[in-house]
């Protein structure tokens, strides 16, 4: 099975690769078509359904990946929010949605004057490619939850609708 994971982002490739362990695994980088910054729900799930069509496409996979981070705007504040989908070869699409915890004033302060949230990360921590590694969840986390193991737990919830699919034959 050849699947293409829409980034070359080692955080979501770990997660992808961790489910999909026997697979040809491929990273591939590709347009999200939504902002750098998503800024909520809506958009950062069109970008991870985008990823997921574009690196099928591009590819020629049985299942095109998309993973995206992105912010939300709520009552209590701005929160992280993470997306994910799978298109199948045959176009079934799939989705899911993580983690969610909220960001501390001074970094949503920053987002809403139009900085993208990795970057902020670094100043914040003065360490560099922290979305490449615990991402924001972990350092606030204590990295208990890591941006791994957020995009890996719903990298679960994607592989287990498929698998449901194909065990239940629904249409």
């Amino acid at each position: 099975m050849k699947i293409a994971v829409g980034s070359t982002n080692p955080a979501k490739v770990q997660a992808v690769k961790e489910i999909y362990n026997e697979a040809d695994v491929i990273s591939v980088q590709v347009e999200s078509e939504v902002s750098d910054q998503p800024f909520s729900d809506e958009e950062t799930l069109n970008g991870a359904v985008n990823r997921a069509r574009n690196c099928l496409v591009e590819r020629d996979a049985d299942i095109g990946i998309g993973l995206e981070g992105g912010v939300v705007k709520m009552e209590r504040g701005l929160f992280v929010c993470n997306w994910g989908a799978m298109v199948t070869k045959d176009g079934d699409i799939f989705i899911a949605g993580g983690a969610r915890i909220p960001l501390p004033e001074r970094i949503a302060e920053r987002l809403e004057n139009g900085e993208e949230l990795g970057p902020v990360m670094d100043d914040f921590t003065k360490r560099e490619n922290i979305r490449k590694k615990e991402g924001a969840i972990g350092v606030f986390t204590n990295e208990r939850i890591t941006r791994a193991d957020m995009f890996g737990n719903i990298m679960k919830m994607l592989a287990g609708q498929l698998e449901y699919k194909e065990n239940q034959k629904w249409s």
